[in-house]
C-alpha cells in the first residue's frame, strides 16, 4: 500500500514539474514575442526618407518634370496670367446657347406653319389611295422578291451627324404604331396632307446643319420623321412606340393640369375590370408632365388615398411620384359597394384649396373618374362645388361590357365640360385615354397661341443603337431635350371644335449645347450646368441617369427629376436653386466637399458660382469655378509656322471632343478629326471653318513649350536608359493637349489600356478633365501625387505632379506631367530598401534588429494620403482601402488624428428593396400565358368572361400578362446614402502605438514619405485584432427616414417656377362634344345573368 503511494507521489510530483516547464516555456515565449514586437520608428523613418529619395528621382527622370519647370520658367517674361470673369463669361455663354436654341425655335415654327396650311387646303377624301413609305416596311421584299405593301426601294446612309445610323436626308418617312390600321382615311389623308413637310424638314437642315431629328406627332397616331430611317420593331415585331404617349407632345397639346384620378374598387369591378381600369389609371399618368399636378384615390363605401401620405393634396407629377403611384396602384384590391358622392366631394375639395392657396398648376383642372357604373344622385356635388363656372372638368371612363350605366356616366362628363369613353378591352385604353388630351387642347386651339414647349431632360431609346453610346460619352450629356408646338387646324366651319392635328418638334441632344461652355475655361475642377423651370437637371456632371442592373445599363426610375439640390447638396439653404429657379442672374460661393476617381477621393473645394437664366426657355445656366489656381489661367502667343511644326509631332494628341473647330456645320467637314480640322484652318486650307481662336492659340503655344519632352523621352529611350517597369510617361495642359511616350512596347506593358480612347477616366473630355490631372493640381506643385489603380484586375502606379508658371505675383497652372509604373517595378525598389543587411550595427537601436520587410512577421504597407494600398505582400490588397485590409491600425490613425473621416452623401443612389412589386416588364403574350389566362378566366367566371373578356383585344395588348404578375426579388429602387471618405492630415508625420488585440498586442509604426502623398505603415503579421476591431469599409448606408419625416419630404413643394401661358377656357368652345359610345346588343339571358351575379356579388 505505501508503494502505491509513493508511486502516485512521483507521478503527481513529474506533473507538477512538466506544468511548471510549460509555464515557464510560455512565459520565455512571451518574454520573446515582446522583444519581436518592438519596431524600432527610427528604422522606419529611415526607410521612409531613402524610398522618397528613389521615387522622386525616378518619377522625375522618366516624366521629364523637372525640364517642362524649367521650359515654362523661360517663358514667363513673355506670357500673361489673366483671372477668369464668371459673370462675363456666363452671359457670354447664356447668349451663346440662347441664339443656338432660338434657331431651333425658328425651324419648329416654320414646320407648324406648313403644316396648318397644307391642311387648310385639304378637302377629306375618305376613299383616297395613296402609297407613303412606311418606316417599318421599307427595303422589305416578300418571297418573290417584290417590295411589300408600303415599303419600296428607300435609300440609306450612314450619317456621322445622326449617331452613325442609315438614314436619307432627301426624305421623311411615316411610322405607324401596330394598334393603328396603317391604311385608315384618316391615317391616309393626314399623311399626305403632310407631304409638304418635306421640303421643310431638308430647308430647315439646310439653315441649321445642327439640326437633328426633326418629326411631326399626328392626333391620329403615325410619326413622321426626317431624315427618313428603317425602324426596328422589337423582339416581337411590334411597335409599341407611339407619338402621342410622348412627352414633347403632351406638354405641346394641353397647358399644364391638376388631375385627381378617381377609381372605382368595388366588388363588382373584380377580374379583368379591375386589370382594365389599373392599366387605365397608368397610362393617365404617363400623359402627365412635371408641370402637372396628380394625386389617385381609391374609392367604395370610403375613400382610400392611393398614397395615405399625400392625404388632402396635390404632388408633382414627375417621374418618381408618376412611378410610386404605379407602383401602389397595382396593389389595388376589390371589395365592398361603390359610393360616389363622398370620394368626388374629397376630389373637388383638394382641387378648390390648390386653386385658393396658390399651388399646383394654377391653369386647368381635371377629374377622371374610372368606373363600371354611377348609381348615386350626385347632381348636389357638382351644384355645390363646381357649377355654373364649371371650372373642374370631369372626364369618365366607364369600365367593361356593361352599358347599364353608360348615361348616368356620360351625363356626369357631358355636364362638367369633360368626355365620355367606354372602355371594354385593354386595347380600348390607350385611344380613349388620348382623348383627354384633345379636350384640354381647345381653349389654345381655337384660340390660335402656338406655345412652344421645352421638354425635360430625357433619353432617346426609340431610335437603334444609342445604347451603345452610353458608354463613350459622360451619362448626363446623353440626355436631349425637346421643343415642339402644337398644330391646329385653322378651318372656320370647326373652330369651335378646336381640333388639333398634331404636333412638330425636333431634338436637341444635350452635348451641343452644354458644348457651348467651352471646357478648358472652366478649369480642371469647374464645369457647367443646366436646370428647367422646375429646379431640375438638364446637364451636370454629376447627373448619373443610368445605373447597372446585372450587365444591363438602364435609367433609373427618377433620372429626369433629379433635383439641383441632391447634386449641390453642401448648398443647404437652397440659395443657388432657388435664385435659378426663379430666373435670377447673380453669384455665390460655397464651401464644398467634391470627391473625385469614383467618389473614392475626397476633396475640400470653394467654388463661385454664376448663372442667369436662358431668354424665351424654361432653362437656367449655371457654372461653377473653383477659387484660386481654378480663375487662373495663362496666355502665351507664338507664330502659326513654329506651332503648327510642333502641333503635327506624333506623340501629340488633342482633346478629340472639344470644340476647336466647328466640324458639325458644313457636311464637307465631318469627315475631319478636331486636330486634323485645327492644323487645316490653320494651313489656310478650310478657311470656311468656324474655330476658336483663343483656344487654338493657347494649344499652339502648349505644342512648343512642350516640344522639349518629346526629344527628352526619346532620348531616354535611344540610350537604353530606361528601367523595366516604368511604362509610358505623359503630359497634359489646360488647352487640353497631351503628349504621350510609350517607353515599353505593347507586348510587354501591363497597363495596355491606359491612356488609349477607351480609358475616359484618364483623357480629356466633354465632361471632365482627366483623373491624374485633378489629382496633381489639389497637390503641392512639382510634389508627386501616387496612387494604384485596379482595371478590373489589371493593377499599376500612377504618379503626377503640377508644373506653373508665374508673373505679376500671380501663379497660374500651366499643366500636369505623370508616370505609369508597373507592380513590379515599385515592389524591387520598395523591397530593397526596406530590409537591413544581416551586419547592420544593432547596438544604438531599441527593437526588433535586423528589420526586414521581407520577414513573415512583418506586414508592410504603402498607403495613399486617401488610405488605399498602394503596396503590399498580398497582391490582392493593392486597391483596396486600407481599413478593409487591417481595421485596428486605421482605427488607431483616426483617433490619432492622421487620417481624418470625410462624409459624403449620395441623393441619386440605387438600394436593393426585398418588398413584393409589380414586373416593369410587359412583354407581348406568348401563347402558352394566353391560354393560360384564357383557363384561368373561364374557369373562375365563365360568365363575366363571356361578357367582359375580347380575345383580340388581349392579342394586341402588351399588358394582361404582367398586370397582376408579382415578384419576389432584390429589386434596385431609388434612394439615399451616406458613404465615407478618408484624408490624411500632412501634419501628422509619424505615429507608432500598440493596439491591444486579446493574447497579443499589435505593434505599428507609421512614417510620412516625404515629398509624397504616401505614408508607409509597418506593423506585426500575426496578432490577429480583427475580433477586438471590425474592418473599416467604404460602402455606402442608406439613409432611413422616419415614416413622419418620410412623408414631409415626398409631400413637400420646392420653389418652381410655372410655365407662363395657361389655356383652360374658351367661350367658344363646343363643350357639347362629349363623347359617346357605339350601341351594343346584349342577349337578354347573358344580361339577366349578369345582372344576378352582380346581385349576389353586392349580398
Amino acid at each position: 500500500m505505501s508503494g502505491l503511494q509513493g508511486y502516485r507521489m512521483d507521478s503527481i510530483n513529474v506533473l507538477g514539474m512538466r506544468t511548471l516547464l510549460r509555464l515557464m516555456g510560455i512565459f520565455c515565449l512571451l518574454i520573446t514575442a515582446e522583444a519581436q514586437m518592438k519596431i524600432p520608428p527610427e528604422t522606419v523613418q529611415q526607410w521612409a526618407l531613402r524610398f522618397s529619395a528613389e521615387l522622386r528621382e525616378c518619377a522625375a527622370k522618366y516624366s521629364g518634370s523637372l525640364l517642362l519647370q524649367k521650359k515654362l520658367k523661360d517663358v514667363e517674361p513673355i506670357i500673361k496670367i489673366v483671372e477668369v470673369d464668371g459673370q462675363d463669361l456666363v452671359k457670354d455663354y447664356s447668349d451663346e446657347i440662347e441664339r443656338m436654341l432660338g434657331s431651333k425655335m425658328k425651324s419648329v415654327m416654320r414646320l407648324a406653319e406648313s403644316a396648318e396650311d397644307s391642311d387648310l387646303y385639304h378637302e377629306f377624301n375618305a376613299t383616297l389611295k395613296f402609297d407613303y413609305y412606311n418606316s417599318m416596311m421599307i427595303n422589305t421584299a416578300d418571297e418573290d422578291g417584290n417590295y411589300v405593301d408600303l415599303g419600296g426601294e428607300f435609300p440609306l446612309e450612314e450619317n456621322e451627324h445622326f449617331n452613325k445610323l442609315p438614314v436619307n436626308t432627301q426624305m421623311s418617312n411615316i411610322q405607324v404604331p401596330t394598334n393603328v390600321y396603317n391604311k385608315d382615311p384618316n391615317i391616309l389623308n393626314a399623311i399626305y396632307n403632310t407631304e409638304a413637310l418635306n421640303d421643310v424638314f431638308i430647308g430647315n437642315f439646310q439653315k441649321d446643319p445642327t439640326l437633328t431629328w426633326q418629326y411631326f406627332g399626328s392626333s391620329t397616331g403615325f410619326f413622321r420623321i426626317y431624315p427618313g430611317i428603317k425602324w426596328t420593331p422589337d423582339s416581337n415585331g411590334v411597335v409599341a412606340f407611339d407619338c402621342r404617349n410622348r412627352n414633347w407632345y403632351i406638354q405641346a397639346a394641353t397647358s399644364p393640369k391638376d388631375i385627381i384620378i378617381m377609381v372605382d374598387i368595388s366588388g363588382s369591378m373584380k377580374g379583368l375590370k379591375m386589370t382594365i381600369a389599373k392599366h387605365t389609371i397608368n397610362t393617365i399618368l404617363d400623359t402627365l408632365g412635371e408641370n402637372d399636378f396628380v394625386n389617385v384615390i381609391a374609392y367604395t363605401d370610403y375613400v382610400r388615398y392611393v398614397e395615405p401620405c399625400f392625404r388632402g393634396t396635390l404632388v408633382q407629377a414627375d417621374l418618381d411620384n408618376r412611378e410610386h403611384f404605379k407602383v401602389l396602384v397595382e396593389e389595388l384590391h376589390v371589395k365592398g359597394e361603390a359610393k360616389i358622392k363622398n370620394a368626388m366631394k374629397e376630389s373637388f375639395k383638394i382641387l378648390n384649396e390648390a386653386r385658393a392657396n396658390g399651388q399646383g398648376s394654377m391653369c386647368n383642372q381635371a377629374i377622371m373618374l374610372i368606373t363600371d357604373g354611377a348609381m348615386e344622385d350626385f347632381q348636389s356635388v357638382f351644384e355645390e362645388f363646381n357649377w355654373p363656372e364649371r371650372r373642374v372638368r370631369v372626364f369618365t371612363y366607364l369600365i367593361g361590357r356593361e352599358m347599364t350605366f353608360a348615361q348616368n356616366t356620360k351625363w356626369i362628363a357631358c355636364n362638367n365640360k369633360g368626355y365620355y369613353t367606354h372602355i371594354s378591352t385593354l386595347a380600348d385604353v390607350q385611344e380613349n385615354v388620348m382623348e383627354y388630351l384633345h379636350v384640354l387642347s381647345r381653349p389654345m386651339v381655337i384660340n390660335h397661341d402656338h406655345d412652344i414647349i421645352w421638354t425635360e431632360a430625357y433619353m432617346d431609346t426609340v431610335l437603334p443603337n444609342t445604347e451603345e453610346l452610353f458608354t463613350t460619352k459622360a451619362q448626363s450629356l446623353l440626355l436631349m431635350t425637346s421643343v415642339a408646338m402644337p398644330v391646329f387646324s385653322k378651318k372656320k366651319e370647326t373652330l369651335s371644335h378646336g381640333i388639333l392635328l398634331g404636333v412638330v418638334g425636333s431634338d436637341i441632344p444635350l452635348m451641343e449645347v452644354m458644348k457651348l461652355a467651352p471646357r478648358y475655361m472652366l478649369g480642371a475642377h469647374g464645369y457647367a450646368f443646366l436646370i428647367n423651370n422646375n429646379g431640375y437637371i438638364l446637364s451636370h456632371p454629376d447627373l448619373r441617369p443610368l445605373y447597372k442592373d446585372g450587365k444591363k445599363l438602364k435609367p433609373k426610375p427618377n433620372y429626369n427629376s433629379v433635383d439641383l439640390s441632391e447634386v449641390e447638396w453642401e448648398d443647404t439653404d437652397e440659395l443657388l436653386r432657388t435664385a435659378m429657379v426663379k430666373g435670377e442672374t447673380g453669384t455665390l460661393s460655397l464651401n464644398i466637399r467634391a470627391s473625385v476617381d469614383k467618389g473614392k477621393r475626397p476633396l475640400y473645394l470653394t467654388n463661385e458660382y454664376f448663372y442667369t437664366n436662358i431668354d424665351n426657355t424654361p432653362f437656367s445656366f449655371g457654372m461653377a469655378l473653383t477659387k484660386g489656381h481654378g480663375k487662373l489661367m495663362f496666355m502665351g502667343n507664338v507664330s502659326v509656322e513654329e506651332g503648327l511644326h510642333d502641333l503635327t509631332s506624333p506623340d501629340l494628341t488633342i482633346a478629340s471632343e472639344w470644340t476647336y473647330c466647328e466640324t458639325d456645320i458644313d457636311p464637307a467637314h465631318r469627315k475631319y478629326s478636331q486636330l486634323q480640322a485645327a492644323i487645316r484652318y490653320l494651313l489656310g486650307k478650310e478657311p470656311d471653318l468656324e474655330c476658336d481662336e483663343v483656344l487654338l492659340s493657347q494649344t499652339l503655344f502648349d505644342a512648343v513649350v512642350t516640344a522639349p519632352l518629346e526629344a527628352y523621352w526619346n532620348t531616354l529611350m535611344l540610350n537604353d536608359r530606361v528601367e523595366p517597369g516604368v511604362e509610358t510617361a505623359f503630359l497634359g495642359t489646360r488647352s487640353g493637349l497631351m503628349r504621350v511616350v510609350r517607353y515599353a512596347g505593347v507586348e510587354t506593358r501591363v497597363a495596355k489600356k491606359f491612356l488609349t480612347p477607351a480609358d475616359k477616366d484618364n483623357l480629356f473630355t466633354i465632361d471632365h478633365f482627366p483623373l491624374w490631372y485633378r489629382l496633381a493640381v489639389e497637390n503641392t506643385p512639382g510634389k508627386f501625387y501616387y496612387y494604384p489603380v485596379n482595371d478590373k484586375g489589371v493593377k499599376y502606379i500612377i504618379a503626377t505632379t503640377s508644373v506653373t508658371v508665374s508673373t505679376e505675383g500671380k501663379t497660374a497652372m500651366a499643366g500636369a506631367v505623370g508616370l505609369q509604373m508597373s507592380l513590379d517595378w515599385l515592389e524591387k525598389r520598395f523591397w530593397a530598401i526596406a530590409k537591413q543587411p544581416n551586419d547592420t550595427d544593432c547596438s544604438d537601436i531599441e527593437g526588433v534588429c535586423p528589420l526586414s520587410c521581407d520577414s513573415a512577421d512583418l506586414s508592410c504597407y504603402l498607403v495613399d494620403n486617401n488610405g488605399f494600398v498602394m503596396l503590399s505582400k498580398e497582391r490582392r490588397e493593392i486597391g483596396r482601402f486600407f481599413g478593409e485590409v487591417d481595421g485596428s491600425i486605421m482605427a488607431s490613425l483616426l483617433k490619432m488624428g492622421m487620417f481624418k473621416k470625410v462624409s459624403l452623401f449620395d441623393y441619386q443612389a440605387m438600394c436593393k428593396t426585398g418588398h413584393h412589386h409589380a414586373s416593369s416588364a410587359r412583354p407581348l403574350l406568348s401563347p402558352f400565358y394566353v391560354i393560360m389566362a384564357l383557363m384561368r378566366w373561364f374557369f373562375s367566371n365563365a360568365l363575366m368572361f363571356l361578357l367582359d373578356f375580347n380575345l383580340c383585344g388581349l392579342w394586341h395588348s402588351d399588358y394582361f400578362v404582367d398586370a397582376h404578375k408579382q415578384k419576389k426579388l432584390d429589386a434596385l429602387q431609388p434612394c439615399d446614402t451616406a458613404y465615407p471618405g478618408f484624408m490624411y492630415d500632412p501634419s501628422v508625420r509619424e505615429a507608432n502605438s500598440l493596439n491591444k488585440c486579446g493574447r497579443c498586442q499589435k505593434m505599428f509604426v507609421v512614417q510620412q514619405i516625404p515629398d509624397s502623398n504616401l505614408v508607409l505603415v509597418v506593423t506585426q503579421a500575426y496578432c490577429d485584432c480583427s475580433r477586438q476591431y471590425g474592418a473599416i469599409l467604404l460602402e455606402p448606408k442608406e439613409i432611413k427616414y422616419i415614416a413622419t419625416v418620410k412623408c414631409n419630404r415626398m409631400r413637400s413643394q420646392k420653389v418652381r417656377r410655372r410655365p407662363q401661358s395657361c389655356h383652360a377656357y374658351h367661350p367658344k368652345e363646343n363643350a357639347k362634344d362629349c363623347g359617346g359610345a357605339a350601341a351594343i346588343s346584349l342577349s337578354l339571358s347573358l344580361f339577366s345573368a349578369s345582372l344576378l351575379i352582380s346581385l349576389v356579388a353586392e349580398f
